[in-house]
């Protein structure tokens, strides 16, 4: 997901460089969203894994 929010996020850098202003805001703002997503899921599993360590022990 990372990868795909890294891909948006040069979209718009390319677009805004050369004036698609509407399309580099269209792309950052994906950007911006995969990027908050694949960190709730990282914070999500990382919490998961370690209430599963603990359980486990």
């Amino acid at each position: 997901m990372l990868k795909w929010a890294l891909v948006f996020f040069v979209v718009s850098l390319v677009a805004g460089l050369f004036g698609f202003t509407g399309i580099a805001a269209g792309a950052a703002a994906v950007a911006k969203i995969l990027f908050y997503v694949a960190a709730v899921l990282f914070v999500l599993f990382l919490l998961l894994g370690l209430l599963a360590a603990r359980a486990v022990r």
